[in-house]
Formats: structure tokens, sequence, C-alpha cells
């Protein structure tokens, strides 16, 4: 005998009643808000980067760098100032040592200039912004300039340490390491692995070498002969500041040990890159010595926190480079004095503070 379906029952039918519940799905809330919110929220995150990426020298710091007792006599009216550079020579931290240089310039007080360098090197430019305002210490403001090299002071490390001119004396610890004298253009060439993938450079350009260097094509002969002609201006810019600024060192002997070599602290001193093999104190203790000074009082420079800086709890916040662009622009041609073999790689680092 057939059994009545649910939907045959009904009030008429004998037997017991069975009552059926249709399950009516919900009508979907409407969430066009929310999504309304998430949107606007997305859109202010964004506009907000923007602003201080487009802005950052705004809302970066650009007081004037402040002063604070290093050694020496606290009460003693004659200073020094030791202006300490390290890590990359790369913006924003340039005009931050070109703003103690110029403080330090600027200073009556100050007598001379400890520079200490821990660095592997960095941009040509900016080498050379920081050598060509350290000379005019000297030349300008009569102020001696010292150096005193710490664990690296290589390639741009080194350009800079020529700011002490053929006066000044330079002083390398007895583990560091200089030298690397010479100019890198970071490249790659991916040509190979690109057209084993199926990739091959498409660029739209108004001229032949406007996507020189792509690292999806190999380089032409032409290619060569241009970036050639770039790297021997840098090259014999370099070698002419040693020396300029070595006095016991001529163009030939200069051009001998510009292999891009690495040279130990008592290599360093044997070749006559440096002067003398000490530390910090030995420096300012020759320096001071120098200035016929019997007491001073040794001061360094420090920056107050900027509003990027205070915002987000980092020191490096006002670098002004977004990951975004870092990597854009590790595409970008740069010529470096720089110490690696992948300074392509080095030059996204944020230099160590």
């Amino acid at each position: 005998m057939n059994q009545p379906t649910p939907s045959s029952l009904d009030s008429n039918s004998a037997g017991p009643q069975r009552i059926v519940i249709e399950q009516v799905e919900a009508p979907k809330r409407r969430n066009w808000l929310v999504r309304l919110l998430i949107v606007g929220l997305v859109m202010s995150v964004m506009f907000n980067f923007g602003v201080m990426s487009a802005y950052h020298e705004y809302f970066a710091n650009t007081t004037p760098p402040l002063e604070r007792f290093h050694s020496g006599d606290p009460e003693a009216s004659a200073k020094i100032a030791v202006i300490n550079v390290s890590g990359t020579i790369m913006p924003p931290f340039t005009k931050r040592y070109l703003k103690m240089i110029d403080r330090a310039a600027e200073d009556d007080a100050v007598k001379g200039v400890l520079l200490v360098v821990d660095s592997p090197g960095g941009l040509v430019a900016d080498s050379h912004q920081i050598y060509h305002r350290l000379r005019e210490l000297e030349t300008k403001s009569k102020k001696p300039v010292f150096v005193s090299m710490k664990r690296m002071a290589a390639s741009g490390g080194y350009y800079i340490a020529m700011g002490a001119g053929t006066k000044g004396r330079i002083f390398a610890e007895p583990t560091t390491w200089t030298g690397s004298l010479g100019v890198i253009i970071p490249r790659y060439d991916a040509s190979e692995l690109a057209a084993k993938h199926g990739v091959k450079p498409d660029s739209l350009k108004t001229g032949e070498f406007k996507d020189s260097l792509n690292m999806f094509r190999p380089l032409s002969e032409a290619d060569r002969e241009l970036w050639a002609e770039i790297l021997d201006d840098a090259f014999g810019r370099f070698i002419g500041v040693i020396f300029e600024n070595r006095p016991k060192l001529d163009e030939a002997a200069v051009r001998n040990l510009a292999t891009g070599q690495i040279y130990t602290a008592n290599q360093a001193l044997e070749n006559g890159l440096v002067d003398e093999i000490g530390f910090d104190d030995d420096a300012l203790e020759a320096l001071q010595k120098h200035l016929k000074l019997k007491k001073v009082r040794v001061i360094s420079y420090k920056f107050q926190p900027g509003l990027l800086e205070i915002v987000t709890g980092s020191a490096e916040a006002n670098t002004a480079d977004s990951t975004w662009q870092r990597i854009m622009e590790s595409t970008v041609p740069r010529a470096m004095y720089f110490c690696s073999w992948a300074p392509g790689i080095g030059s996204l680092a944020v230099p160590s503070r």
C-alpha cells in the first residue's frame, strides 16, 4: 500500500495529521554598508601613505642636529666635533651627514673634526657630496679633518676619508678593511632564464639606449661602450681624489692600487693609503695635538626623531622608500663606489644607524 506523501495530507485526510513546515531561505543581509566602509578605509590608508611619500621631506626630520657631549673636558670652550658615517652612503642619510658638517663649520668653537668611518661605500654622487663638504671645512672654514677608520672604510667609505686632505691624518684600526677602490654598476643577466620561461623584453622606447642595462636581454657592444665611458668618468674622479690628497702617491701608484681589492690595515699603511694604525682615541689625541689645544671638549651630533619616526617607532621611517618604490628603484642604473659583489641587493638595505 502506497504511503501518502506529506504534500497529500490535508485537513480532510483520515488518520493522524502531519504538519509540513517549509523552510524558506532568509534573504541575504545587505552588507553594502560594510563593504563601503572597508573600501573607504583602504582608500584612506592609501591616501595617507601617498601623502607621506610625496611630502616625506615635510614629515621627516628637517631640524639641525643636536650637540651632545662625547668626551674630554666638559668645561672647555674649544671643541672637536666627531662625525660618524656608518652603513651604505645613500639618501636620506647623506643629508644628515651634510648637516653635521655644516653645523661644525658654522660653530666657531669647533676647531677641528674627526670623521669616523664604518662604511662599505655607496652612491657616487653622495660620496662626492660628503667629500666636497669636508674639504670645505679646511679650505674655507680653516678646520682640519682627521679620519678614524673602524671595521670597514672601503670604496665610497675611503672616498670620503679623502676629505682629510693633505694636512689631515688617517688612522685605521688593526682589523680595518679598506681599499676596494673602483666603481661598479649593478647588473644581472637573466636573459637565458627569461627565454627559458618565454619572457622577452618589449619596452616601448624613444632611443636605442633607453632600456640599456635591461636584465632580460644581453648587453650589446654599443651598450658596453656607452657604460664604459660613464664608468671611466667616475673611476677617473676617484683616482684623482686619492692622488690629490695622498701626498706619497702619484696617479700611477693609485691606479696600481685601484684593482677593487680589499686591503688590510697593515697593507693600507704600507701602500700609503692610511697614515697610522690606531683607534678613535689615538686620532682624537693626534688632532688635539695638531690644534695645539691643552683642553678640549669633544662633542658629537644626533638628530631628534622626525614625525614619521615617532608615529611608526622606527628610526628608519623617513627613508621615503616604500617597499614597492625600493623594488622599482633597484632597476635604476646606479654607479656606485661600493664594496660588494651584489650591490643591487645591498642598495635595497637601509643603512645601519
